[in-house]
């Protein structure tokens, strides 16, 4: 659940004449986009524009894999995003989306028995950020369903230290899964020096399981019965950062869902996240399951055969 934004992705800094390639992305959709690809019926919860811009949008929605049973569609503008990106894949955002249609989201908008019967549901600090209505919503979500996931996407543009502190920790207590990254989200947010204090706080809060990603190096796990360190997958190519955080969120999750360990599902969201920043856009490539598992596994054989342990011999850091 959360706000979907038109992407207008250019390969130079902004100006008038430069060339630019149009997206649908937000973290929302990316990872909504993730979870489908890695096996997961997967429904996305947003408001749209009810014009023919909405119908597009909610159009590349389905072609994704992603069921647009829960989309709402309201008079409203429709937000907008303009990313610049350089060789290395880094980028420079540049928003329209105050008073968006996508911020009218609210708690009357989430069905609590489609949300309690669902096997996880996913939320974001960036919907928490965008409007009080959409911040309601996102606590009514997680007090309704089962399992649920809440990445902290801290944007100091969008709110306040303060009220993004106050969103993790008040979500914490009810949350399946929450994914931190260090060290920005960990220092800021919780105070933390440490990958490990910072999953570590959170369980404190409540929280069933920590996934603390660590940009290139990897990822932090703890839960009630493990402890474990899953390596960063190198990525093939880089094209374009945008939405790599989204796809391990979406991917780990989906496969959670779906019966993997939590070792394993995040060893398929690294995977999923490595490949990609190949492509251009939030949702520019998606990977199939059958692509981030060949990833994935092609990762371990690498790492075992320089650890000199048998090929597909599945074994994490503990």
């Amino acid at each position: 659940m959360g706000e979907i934004l038109l992407e207008v992705a250019t390969d130079v800094p902004f100006g008038h004449g430069v060339p630019a390639q149009l997206g649908i992305s937000g973290d929302a959709l990316n990872v909504a986009a993730a979870a489908a690809a890695a096996g997961a019926h997967t429904a996305l919860l947003a408001v749209l524009p009810d014009d023919d811009l909405g119908q597009a949008v909610a159009a590349r929605i389905a072609e994704l894999g992603i069921s647009t049973e829960l989309l709402r569609f309201r008079r409203g503008q429709q937000g907008v995003y303009l990313v610049h990106c350089d060789p290395d894949g880094q980028r420079e955002f540049s928003y329209a989306r105050s008073g968006s249609v996508g911020s009218t989201l609210g708690p009357d908008d989430v069905d609590s028995g489609v949300f309690a019967s669902a096997g996880a549901v996913i939320a974001g600090g960036i919907a928490c950020a965008i409007s009080a209505t959409s911040r309601a919503a996102v606590f009514r979500a997680a007090e309704v369903s089962r399992r649920f996931v809440f990445d902290p996407n801290y944007r100091p543009r969008l709110t306040s230290l303060e009220d993004a502190t106050a969103a993790v920790t008040g979500l914490a207590p009810q949350a399946f899964l929450v994914t931190p990254s260090f060290p920005g989200e960990t220092s800021a947010l919780l105070c933390t020096a440490t990958p490990a204090e910072a999953a570590a706080k959170l369980r404190s809060l409540g929280t069933a399981n920590v996934a603390v990603t660590c940009g290139s190096k990897g990822i932090q796990l703890e839960s009630g019965t493990e402890s474990a360190w899953i390596d960063a997958i190198p990525a093939p190519a880089v094209v374009d950062q945008t939405g790599a955080g989204d796809a391990f969120v979406g991917t780990l999750t989906a496969r959670l869902v779906l019966g993997d360990t939590f070792p394993e599902a995040s060893q398929y969201g690294a995977a999923a996240a490595s490949l990609v920043v190949s492509g251009k856009g939030g949702t520019g490539f998606i990977p199939s399951f059958e692509e981030t598992r060949a990833h994935a596994l092609g990762a371990e054989t690498l790492g075992a055969q320089a650890l000199g342990t048998p090929e597909g011999d599945l074994s994490w850091h503990a």
